[in-house]
């Protein structure tokens, strides 16, 4: 049996005045996904626990199995996995945005979504600029980097209030700063990381090219040395990854999984989404397990672009679900698809929300539920089939 697992992040939102009250996953034409709900079986399932945040990092962890209760040791911490940081028991980890503030305010939590290596040039300038005792700075991919802070109080440094900068988008950042004990040092290193970036060649371009500058560092989503148990110890299946964000390939380097990389994979609008399907399914020769991440529609959430997101989503589901139902002949036997969101991400929120999100699995022995179409409101009448993310995998893994 081949196990494919598909998820357009952030995808769920509300209804949205400009599409007629219908949200961006209604209004898409979306003839693959719905063919999965009208042959399989569809509802809601909650993929964020109770007491901790709606992030990508639970979501995602979730999605692939696992606990977040149980096995959460940081979003930054995730990430730091897939760059082959190896933290050390006095070290604690933060996620590192390059963003833009105009007027005290958060104007752009991705510095105009810059790019990887533009990021790169500001972030190890950065790190040599500073030269602070026990610091490092540590490129990643456009706007996301990673700090690593070596301490000898962890605990407390772990329990430091931080926001997502994607969450307080236009807000002013004062009270978002963080706060707490040991918040002091962070909230120094942000301060001083904006006198060394705003003087830097690229950012004066950048200002002349009519582009958001990358003028700070924001520090969030700290996180200390992971232990995640291997998926195939859990599951017992050998698989893959596919994703353009550190986060969800670090949490698949934890569990065991392959990362593949795939050419023009790179986490906004314009990704390659068939490239990402076609990778998935010759991973599958090798393996019986494949895990598929696209951001595009989260990153049309935060942007609160309705239209984008609709786009995407018919992107995702031409290029991704579609190309892999058509290598199976739309046909169940030998495979298994389940499609799901991580989170909602509300294009009038422009932040991550909490409520359950439909998903929809088809393929060798899942009963159907006669659903109609791939939806929020039509999983909503069915209701909340998994109370968790890890009992939805678990059910789509081993049901028989």
């Amino acid at each position: 049996m081949k196990y494919i697992i598909l998820v357009p992040d952030g995808l769920a939102d509300k209804p949205i005045k400009e599409l007629g009250g219908k949200t961006p996953m209604e209004a898409a034409n979306t003839p693959n996904m719905d063919f999965l709900v009208q042959n399989g079986y569809s509802g809601l399932t909650k993929t964020i626990p109770d007491g901790l945040p709606p992030g990508s990092d639970i979501g995602n962890l979730a999605l692939m199995g696992y606990d977040p209760k149980k096995n959460f040791s940081g979003r930054a911490s995730l990430e730091a996995a897939n760059l082959g940081i190896k933290l050390q028991d006095d070290e604690v980890v933060f996620r590192c945005n390059l963003v833009t503030i105009k007027n005290k305010k958060m104007a752009d939590y991705s510095a105009g979504h810059i790019s990887s290596d533009e990021a790169k040039n500001l972030i190890e300038h950065l790190d040599h600029s500073l030269d602070w005792p026990d610091l490092r700075f540590y490129p990643g991919k456009s706007y996301r980097h990673l700090m690593v802070v070596k301490t000898n109080n962890v605990k407390t440094m772990l329990a430091v209030n931080t926001t997502p900068p994607h969450n307080i988008i236009d807000q002013p950042i004062k009270k978002y700063l963080p706060n707490g004990p040991m918040s002091d040092l962070l909230c120094k290193i942000m301060e001083r990381s904006s006198k060394v970036l705003e003087k830097h060649q690229i950012n004066k371009i950048r200002l002349e090219d009519g582009e958001n500058e990358a003028n700070m560092v924001w520090l969030w989503g700290q996180g200390s040395r992971p232990n995640l148990p291997s998926f195939k110890e859990v599951y017992g299946l050998k698989g893959s990854v596919i994703s353009a964000v550190d986060l969800v390939n670090g949490i698949g380097r934890l569990a065991g999984l392959n990362v593949i990389d795939v050419p023009g994979a790179n986490g906004y609008y314009d990704t390659n989404y068939k490239g990402k399907a076609q990778y998935a399914l010759k991973s599958l020769n090798k393996n019986d397990f494949v895990y598929v991440h696209v951001e595009a529609t989260d990153e049309a959430g935060h942007n609160g672009d309705w239209k984008a997101k609709t786009e995407c989503c018919e992107h995702f589901d031409k290029h991704v679900v579609g190309t892999i139902l058509k290598a199976f002949g739309n046909k169940p036997k030998g495979v298994r698809i389940l499609v799901c969101p991580d989170h909602p991400t509300p294009v009038a929120l422009r932040a991550h929300d909490r409520s359950p999100v439909p998903f929809a699995m088809w393929g060798e022995g899942i009963k159907s539920n006669n659903l109609k179409n791939y939806s929020e409101k039509v999983a909503a009448k069915e209701g909340l089939k998994f109370k968790s993310g890890q009992e939805m995998v678990q059910f789509f893994l081993r049901s028989k």
